[in-house]
């Protein structure tokens, strides 16, 4: 079993470990049964609690950087919020994903696959201990442990369901040598994964003796989205009522939005009343696995002491993306796409030396592009202004932008950053997987559908009124560092087709590089036509990384099942997504 520990959020359990005894009694040579120790240690309280922590450590993925449920390239690049980044030669293995060319036997989708199946797994194990659990387990220990595990388990399948579509479904009652290799992935999982997100939110608490762990209102809000993915939209918008009206962090916040966008992506405001259920890090634990491993490539290049990580340079937001934070004399979204327009495309350095004059674009923004997207001239956090070409491996092949989500400050170097290891980018930070603004924007879908589009009005603008706050913009000498025009949706929305372009647009805007994209415009049914038109405009600028690049409907909404685990099962077992 691994080890997981948070320190942000005391987090912690007593790990089995192989007992030495030392004693000057002849008993000391009485050898218990092979398993008979690890079967009581299993089973007590603390070896349970140990097992369900390590069902939360797989969360991140455990040193599979593409297999974290942060999803950044499974949720962000393939939504064309981002490219991969860096150079044409390094990290290959993603450079077919982004294209939309994935093989089966491609070794991430395979990592990916097992490392789901490994959370899955500890959720099992965990449930399989706590139905022999010894005498110092409660019954309300029972009903919490068994709601958590659930709660695990119900997300583990969500993340198969969303990458893969078809998976086989394996609970506790199954082992190897009793069926376990003869499941089949003809099976909707969808059921399940209702069920056991359910029961999670029947049985847990809502407040939690670590913030780190899920609550009865994570589980309500994870049901509702499971509702929302299937088009259940009576279902799921009685869910996000509720999480709206009542819901609150396991550490006891009324949930609602922070009063600063950039402070929900600062470590040192983790846990706050935003965050509904986040992946947990921390700093100096002695395994840079504890703090965010998936991200440690994803920082400008080459920025040496003056910046941070000094690696790698993947995960590059688009030239789409970042034009997509344009905004009309009203300060409204350009929702008929014409921000890629000529007239209104961001200026940008591209191709343009550090060195060399430039003028930075005077349009009117969104302020939420400057906290997303790093840029020539804006203050990349405290560290400096982005120097642009300097930053970026290669722009010819990702573009002029860097990442600025999820990346820790100057002030934090050394006490929220975990230098150990081969880079210095390994950060305490922690992931949200769902916050208080994806509730209210899915909300807002359930409300257009269903409801009051004015209802769905008035969520939006909650979240535009935050980016709205000037205190929250990024400064540049005591002024704002570009033209920040945004306003709030002050006419009654009255069209149906439009508010849902309106709430989509939101969501791209909100979310940018959180890894939701992909599988909105999956769910949503416009993958098509959306991606296609991304890749013919990006490809045109990076003609190395995306030019011919295609998305072919009825396959490249899923990934293709790994051939790895066709050939271990069987084809007669492990049916190939279509297409494939």
């Amino acid at each position: 079993m691994r080890k997981y520990i948070n320190s942000k959020v005391l987090i912690s359990s007593v790990f089995l470990s192989t007992v030495l005894v030392t004693a000057c009694k002849d008993s000391f040579l009485e050898v218990p049964p092979t398993g008979q120790l690890a079967n009581a240690q299993l089973t007590s309280k603390a070896g349970i609690e140990g097992s369900l922590i390590g069902a939360y450590s797989m969360l991140n993925g455990r040193g599979v950087r593409l297999a974290s449920s942060a999803n950044w390239v499974f949720g962000s690049i393939l939504g064309g919020e981002a490219n991969k980044g860096t150079n044409s030669g390094d990290y290959t293995a993603i450079n077919p994903i982004q294209r939309f060319e994935t093989p089966p036997t491609n070794t991430e989708i395979n990592d990916t696959w097992r490392v789901k199946y490994e959370g899955i797994q500890r959720c099992n194990t965990t449930l399989a201990s706590l139905a022999k659990a010894g005498s110092d387990v409660t019954a309300d220990d029972k009903k919490r442990i068994s709601g958590e595990a659930r709660f695990l388990r119900g997300h583990y399948y969500f993340e198969l369901k969303k990458l893969y579509n078809n998976v086989p479904y394996i609970d506790e009652s199954m082992d190897y040598g009793t069926g376990i290799e003869k499941v089949s992935n003809a099976t909707d999982v969808w059921p399940k994964i209702e069920a056991d997100l359910k029961y999670a939110m029947d049985n847990l608490p809502e407040t939690q003796a670590a913030a780190g762990r899920a609550n009865k209102w994570a589980a309500a809000a994870y049901l509702g989205k499971a509702y929302l993915f299937q088009k259940k939209y009576t279902e799921a918008k009685a869910m996000f009522d509720q999480v709206i009206a009542s819901g609150k962090t396991a550490n006891g916040k009324k949930y609602g939005l922070v009063t600063k966008y950039a402070q929900i992506f600062n470590a040192e405001n983790d846990n706050n009343e935003e965050s509904v259920f986040a992946i947990q890090s921390a700093a100096n634990t002695g395994s840079v696995n504890n703090a965010n491993s998936d991200d440690d490539l994803n920082y400008p290049y080459n920025t040496g002491s003056s910046g941070p990580g000094n690696c790698c340079g993947f995960f590059q937001p688009s030239f789409e993306l970042a034009n997509s934070f344009r905004t009309d004399a009203n300060g409204l979204p350009l929702l008929d796409g014409s921000y890629n327009s000529t007239a209104n495309a961001l200026k940008t350095d591209f191709g343009i030396q550090s060195s060399a004059a430039f003028t930075p674009d005077a349009g009117n923004l969104d302020p939420r592009l400057d906290h997303s997207v790093g840029r020539r001239g804006i203050p990349y956090l405290d560290w400096q202004d982005h120097p642009g070409f300097d930053w970026i491996r290669d722009q010819s092949y990702a573009g002029p932008y860097s990442p600025k989500k999820y990346i820790y400050y100057k002030s934090q170097e050394g006490t929220l950053t975990d230098g150990s290891s081969w880079t210095r980018g390994y950060a305490a930070m922690n992931k949200p997987l769902i916050r208080y603004a994806d509730v209210l924007l899915m909300a807002a879908e359930c409300e257009i559908e269903i409801g009051s589009l004015e209802t769905a009005r008035n969520y939006v603008n909650l979240v535009r009124a935050r980016a709205a706050n000037p205190a929250s913009w990024v400064t540049k000498n005591g002024a704002p560092a570009a033209k920040y025009v945004i306003s709030t949706y002050t006419a009654a929305w009255t069209d149906k087709a439009v508010a849902r372009t309106a709430v989509r647009f939101e969501r791209k805007l909100e979310l940018s590089g959180e890894g939701h994209r992909f599988f909105d415009l999956v769910r949503w049914g416009i993958a098509e036509s959306t991606i296609n038109a991304y890749l013919s405009y990006e490809g045109a600028k990076l003609i190395t990384a995306l030019g011919s690049a295609k998305f072919t409907a009825n396959k490249n909404e899923y990934l293709p099942i790994p051939q790895t685990q066709i050939d271990i099962q069987g084809k007669d077992i492990l049916k190939q997504n279509p297409g494939y």
